[in-house]
């Protein structure tokens, strides 16, 4: 059966049909979903009841995985599942809900702002693949809403496009946490988490399309005051997440959904996090080399 791809959105956003992710695909299976992914930055495959090895086996076609050390202030040892995986669900090693007042649970917060996985690396991620285990039920939250950044260039005026075209940003996990008031970092996170430089503006080395670059991560724009730099941020944050440019994805068990970073950005909504379960686990796959020169 051929891969099918029904675009859910205006701009982006497609599902998929006709592909099983537990099995080995063929070349032309991932030929046919990587263009889908340059076509549509975001795509969800329904009914997948994968486990660890499966899901780590289908993002292997598509690059090699990006580390998980350096994203989150967990150690090693304090980790729920594999170190491939990056967890962000709401579970402790336990299997349940962490505490309102647990360290990891605040800091995971940070997920409900609009952000580009892995911005805060030299080198950012190019896909992430989430695969949805167990789902709060329906009604009760934690959809994940995804914005297409290339039509939010696609719409900004000429004079914008121009005035932002060479800018560069600095992007780093204490900028977004501390818009949520979490400041608590030692210096072992505070070395680990130390701004990175991207750029503002993103060229697709396929379709040739550009692309804002935007995240929560982003605080400064280099030789820009911190403040004038915040809130232009703000203000192209503001067009970027406008209601036309943004699909929201329910979320049905089993489902995967793979989203290209270079395109979108995302975040999931809210939902009673310290009752309910939502053990969801991402596999990243690593981008290809800096998109700016970092500093000395």
């Amino acid at each position: 059966m051929p891969v099918v791809i029904r675009q859910r959105h205006p701009h982006f956003f497609g599902e998929v049909e006709g592909v099983d992710l537990r099995r080995a695909l063929t070349r032309d299976e991932v030929d046919a979903i990587e263009a889908g992914m340059d076509r549509h930055a975001v795509l969800a495959f329904r009914g997948q009841d994968l486990d660890d090895a499966q899901q780590l086996a289908f993002t292997l076609n598509f690059g090699a995985l990006e580390p998980t050390e350096g994203g989150h202030i967990a150690k090693p040892g304090e980790r729920r599942i594999g170190i491939e995986f990056a967890d962000v669900s709401n579970l402790g090693r336990d299997g349940r809900p962490l505490a309102r007042d647990d360290r990891h649970r605040m800091f995971n917060l940070g997920n409900r702002l609009w952000h580009s996985d892995s911005s805060f690396r030299a080198v950012p991620a190019k896909y992430s693949l989430l695969s949805g285990r167990v789902i709060p039920p329906e009604g009760e939250g934690g959809d994940t809403q995804f914005a297409d950044m290339r039509a939010a260039y696609d719409a900004l005026d000429s004079r914008t496009k121009a005035r932002i075209e060479d800018l560069v940003c600095e992007h780093s996990l204490m900028t977004s946490r501390g818009l949520l008031g979490f400041g608590e970092f030692n210096e072992e996170e505070r070395r680990m988490f130390r701004p990175v430089r991207q750029r503002l503006v993103r060229t697709h080395p396929v379709s040739g399309r550009k692309s804002l670059y935007l995240s929560a991560h982003a605080g400064a724009i280099v030789g820009w005051p911190v403040p004038e730099a915040r809130a232009f941020l703000r203000d192209l944050t503001e067009h970027a997440t406008q209601r036309e440019f943004v699909h929201s994805h329910r979320w049905r068990q089993h489902d995967l959904v793979m989203w290209d970073n270079r395109q979108t950005m995302h975040r999931v909504r809210a939902f009673d996090d310290v009752n309910l379960v939502r053990d969801v686990r991402r596999t990243t796959v690593a981008g290809d080399a800096p998109t700016a020169e970092q500093a000395a």
